[in-house]
């Protein structure tokens, strides 16, 4: 169900862009739409909203209709106490789309997180998608597991992220300090300001906004088990366009990915992990390229 647009309108939100709210598949969600033409779907990670698509919004609308949703359990979207599997969260989207009255195939492009449901969108429901994009994310099932894996250098955050309870506690009251921490470690060329850094801390203060984001992490070993049990009877054919930040993940998840995409691209951004934020005009010239069928660099 379609509801109608909010009186609420973010600060941040481009020209041309409006809120939309819906229900479906169990949770109500958040969303900005603009633009006219195919559908791109932009999802986003953590811990970041919809907002995090900003810079490339407007001009990714000059050819295309643009979707942006919160993802279930951020931003202005509902935090229930489950569901956050990344395929019922590809459920989320494929609802949210419909209930929008917006057609498809999508371009799917996530980020983080968001490429984790783009990827299980393209593997679990390849019908619904033209193209995925996954920009500088491990993927469960691919090569997260040996990514997150401490004892042999991955990293640590996943296993605490995953823990029930415990990152609540530590991070209420302190989700400016680990905001700032995590982006500042994690970005190359970009700096976020003092006002994105507050807005983002602000959107995931308190425990149950903290809930809501960290219940992202934990079904990644759940993740894995379905995704590896689908690829087992056969590759994606949904073409892929897999992105790793120089760096961050680099060239890593797309050679795990190379056994089990058909037709899979890959290209490293010149950038740290937040690639759409560090290098927008990179990024949207590159998302152009692929979709125009353009050959691009290796």
């Amino acid at each position: 169900m379609s509801l109608p647009s909010t009186d609420i309108v973010p600060a941040w939100l481009p020209p041309g862009f409006e809120i939309r709210t819906a229900e479906t598949n169990g949770v109500r969600l958040s969303a900005a739409v603009g633009g006219r033409g195919p559908l791109v779907v932009l999802l986003h990670g953590w811990p970041q909203t919809g907002r995090a698509w900003a810079q490339v919004m407007p001009a990714l609308a000059e050819h295309h209709t643009v979707l942006v949703p919160d993802l279930r359990g951020t931003g202005a979207s509902e935090r229930p106490d489950g569901g956050y599997t990344k395929a019922n969260q590809a459920d989320d989207m494929r609802g949210l789309v419909t209930a929008l009255g917006l057609t498809g195939p999508v371009v799917v492009v996530g980020h983080d997180i968001g490429s984790m449901i783009a990827f299980a969108w393209a593997l679990h429901r390849p019908e619904d998608v033209a193209a995925v994009v996954l920009l500088d994310a491990y993927l469960p099932g691919v090569d997260l597991e040996a990514s997150m894996n401490v004892v042999t250098g991955g990293s640590w955050h996943f296993g605490l992220f995953m823990a029930p309870q415990i990152p609540e506690m530590l991070f209420d009251g302190h989700e400016l300090e680990f905001v700032t921490a995590t982006f500042t470690a994690l970005r190359t060329t970009s700096k976020f300001t003092d006002e994105e850094l507050a807005y983002y801390a602000d959107t995931y203060r308190g425990r149950d906004h903290l809930r809501g984001g960290f219940g992202h992490y934990r079904t990644l070993l759940e993740d894995g088990r379905e995704n590896r049990a689908a690829l087992a009877a056969g590759p994606v054919t949904v073409p892929v366009l897999s992105i790793g930040g120089r760096d961050s993940v680099g060239d890593q998840t797309t050679e795990a990915l190379r056994p089990h995409v058909e037709n899979l691209t890959g290209l490293v951004a010149p950038t740290g992990h937040f690639v759409a934020e560090e290098a927008p005009e990179w990024f949207v010239r590159t998302l152009r390229d692929y979709l125009d069928g353009k050959v691009l660099p290796a």
